[in-house]
């Protein structure tokens, strides 16, 4: 399978002229009835190959974190009292827990440390010189959040983390070196996934530090803290779709790597906005909470989400949603009395739908764009209907 991004580095080479490579992604559209930027094309596995060598990549990655433990576990020997004592003291258990946090720090540390030194030479191979997708893919992942648990496990050793305070600005800090390390990834590799993996990581910092500043503060219970954390997340989220879209506007033909990117941003911020949204609706703490009322609203909310997927072309806020919808039309069949087959209904009235809207996406998204301000379907992608009668005549 050829990426557009293969497509472009042809161009590039002189090996196939700008006209052929117009021509052909035409003639894809034709032959799939469906604008290629309706799509989303994201390459994920160019072959077989690229799972063999994944499952080798992460059997790699694997050992280098054993690696790490094995080594924290000799720098930090632990006694079991349980085996050894009947009945453990007070002065032996807070010892044997002090080895065992002092050891877990430890591992953190040494097996991030590991983990990153690993994947960066893996990927010098197999990203940067074999282009493989997916172990590409895992290895940018495995570099960042290795980094981020290697500074985690220095603030467990410092003690960083025993209070909300000190904790949050600990962890922002980690998120701060795991976003510096997705930027020197990107610079070396440009792994479209890797800009989304640095604005998680920013992310992170940005709550930890207003978290951390509220607890400071504030005296913040259990219920407080969760319904902050819940609207910080849906503020950040709408953040990182902004982000998105302008990765997204800036190649409105999605024949660059840039769509790439915005594909991955979007998938960042599709849980960031549905999760705090329906979890407010109380989705899913049980039909009880929720009432029909807050079913239907469910439902009204993710009719809502699936416009903004039209508009934008873009799906990741449907299938980020889908959980919450199904727990909803589920409680809505079930209290209306078709309890043997709510499973079944909810199964059939979702599937239909998606089929559906995934069979009629280029129409429907057609009509939505044409009433939309003519100033939004400019950044927009194309929305213009794809010619189905010129690709029978021709076929003839």
């Amino acid at each position: 399978m050829y990426s557009e991004d293969d497509l472009n580095s042809a161009v590039a080479a002189g090996a196939l002229s700008a006209d052929a490579a117009a021509s052909f992604r035409a003639h894809m559209t034709l032959v799939r009835e469906m604008p290629r930027g309706d799509e989303e094309n994201f390459r994920l596995i160019n072959s077989f190959n690229d799972i063999f060598v994944a499952i080798g990549v992460v059997i790699m990655l694997l050992a280098a974190g054993a690696i790490g433990q094995a080594i924290a576990a000799a720098f930090a020997p632990v006694t079991d009292i349980f085996g050894t004592v009947a009945e453990p003291t007070d002065a032996q258990f807070d010892a044997y827990a002090a080895a065992t946090e002092w050891r877990s720090a430890l591992t953190a540390l040494f097996a991030g440390v590991l983990v990153a030194a690993t994947a960066w030479p893996l990927a010098e191979f197999f990203t940067r010189r074999r282009r493989m997708a997916l172990p590409s893919i895992i290895l940018l992942l495995a570099f960042v959040g290795a980094c981020f648990a290697a500074v985690i496990g220095i603030g467990l050793a410092l003690g960083a983390l025993d209070n909300e305070g000190s904790g949050g600005l600990f962890i922002a800090g980690a998120g701060l070196v795991a976003a510096g390390a997705a930027y020197l990834h990107w610079r070396r590799f440009m792994v479209p996934i890797t800009v989304a993996a640095g604005v998680a990581a920013l992310t992170v910092t940005v709550g930890a530090l207003i978290i951390s500043a509220l607890s400071t503060a504030i005296a913040l219970d259990g219920g407080n803290m969760g319904d902050i954390l819940l609207l910080l997340t849906f503020v950040l989220g709408l953040a990182v779709f902004a982000f998105a879209m302008r990765w997204d506007i800036s190649d409105r033909e999605r024949i660059t790597r840039r769509s790439d990117v915005a594909f991955w941003l979007h998938l960042l911020a599709a849980p960031m906005l549905a999760h705090p949204v329906f979890y407010s609706l109380g989705v899913m703490d049980g039909g009880d909470r929720v009432g029909v009322g807050g079913a239907l609203g469910v439902i009204a909310i993710y009719v809502v989400f699936g416009l903004v997927a039209l508009a934008v072309d873009r799906r990741a806020l449907l299938v980020s949603a889908l959980a919450y919808v199904l727990a909803a039309l589920t409680f809505l069949f079930d209290r209306f009395g078709a309890v043997e087959l709510n499973f079944a209904l909810t199964a059939l009235v979702i599937g239909s739908a998606l089929l559906s809207l995934s069979a009629f996406w280029t129409p429907i998204r057609g009509v939505l764009v044409r009433q939309l301000p003519q100033g939004w379907r400019d950044r927009l992608p194309d929305s213009a209907p794809v010619p189905i009668g010129g690709l029978r005549a021709s076929a003839s």
